[in-house]
């Protein structure tokens, strides 16, 4: 009877032990698939967009060629506008406009001399005039003669076509000596644009260039960016376009681990037309909807990069005050 009991015993265990082990394969998977459930539910019940920061990115570039002497920008660091990072080497175009100043005074020294003849003549002919007056006077008193008047009348207008032939040789260094003093200005601009200061406030993201490379014009020497006030872009569907206008506060959720961090968000862009969902924000399915794009405006506290995924959640009270209208 004892040997029976225990095979009987034995038998029972081999019998139970599969069924057990199926009743928890059982549970692990119900379990299973009730957390997946319990997490898209959660992911999809509440957020009204998804998307990524974007900041207005400037890519500042060389206004001038030759070697970078001076260039102290870093990435990461923070730049206000009107601040010197750098200069290009400016030493040919300093001694190309004291080249120019030389042959400006050259010119101009062949000016003063064309310039003094007509002082002459000018002389001349104010004498001239004076003898002029003097002999009408003669003439009205029958002290003088018609020719003593002709004779000074031709030497007036000799002496006046001898002004004009000078001024007409002084017209061609004139305009030499403009043409010199425009090219000295350039030359200033050029030295002036070799100067490289910083346009805009914000944070250097890339740094393109070395000191004592060489240079030129157009070429990227750093990118910089305003991450004090980053743009949430989202993409939302037509029928929430009623409950969202520019100016309205929003809530802007972010990862901070295994909870989420709150902002505060004001819509400042909402596209005025419709365009198919990014491939980066949907699945395949549906990809081929139509959104809006929408732009939201958050401060930085540091913690929010470039590229960031956040969600967009609107406020309790706005939806109640829609859903009321």
């Amino acid at each position: 009877m004892r040997e029976l009991f225990l095979k009987n015993k034995q038998l029972h265990k081999l019998t139970h032990k599969p069924i057990l082990m199926r009743i928890i394969n059982t549970i692990v998977r119900l379990l299973f698939i009730t957390s997946i459930l319990v997490s898209c539910n959660k992911n999809n019940d509440n957020a009204d967009g998804y998307g990524n920061f974007e900041a207005t990115e400037t890519t500042i570039s060389a206004e001038g060629n030759g070697k970078l002497l001076q260039f102290t920008v870093e990435e990461g660091q923070t730049l206000k506008k009107g601040t010197w990072v750098g200069y290009i080497d400016t030493l040919q175009l300093a001694l190309k406009k004291e080249q120019l100043k030389v042959s400006k005074n050259i010119i101009s020294s062949k000016s003063k001399g064309v310039l003094s003849q007509i002082s002459v003549l000018k002389s001349q002919l104010k004498t001239a005039q004076i003898s002029k007056n003097r002999i009408e006077n003669l003439i009205k008193s029958n002290a003088g003669t018609q020719k003593q008047l002709d004779d000074i009348n031709g030497k007036i207008d000799v002496i006046r076509q001898q002004i004009r032939s000078v001024e007409i040789q002084n017209a061609p260094i004139v305009n030499e000596l403009k043409s010199i003093d425009v090219q000295i200005q350039q030359l200033e601009d050029q030295i002036d644009n070799s100067k490289i200061v910083n346009p805009v406030n914000g944070t250097v993201l890339v740094k393109y260039a070395e000191p004592y490379e060489i240079t030129s014009f157009g070429r990227p020497l750093y990118k910089i960016a305003d991450l004090s006030t980053m743009q949430l872009r989202v993409y939302v569907g037509e029928t929430q376009l009623p409950n969202l206008q520019i100016g309205q506060e929003v809530t802007v959720k972010i990862d901070a681990g295994d909870t989420m961090r709150d902002y505060q968000g004001i819509i400042s862009w909402i596209a005025s037309e419709a365009e198919f969902t990014p491939k980066i924000i949907q699945t395949k399915e549906e990809r081929v909807n139509l959104v809006y794009a929408v732009k939201i405006d958050v401060k930085n506290d540091g913690s929010l990069k470039i590229g960031m995924p956040a969600e967009m959640w609107m406020l309790p009270s706005t939806l109640s005050d829609k859903k009321g209208e």
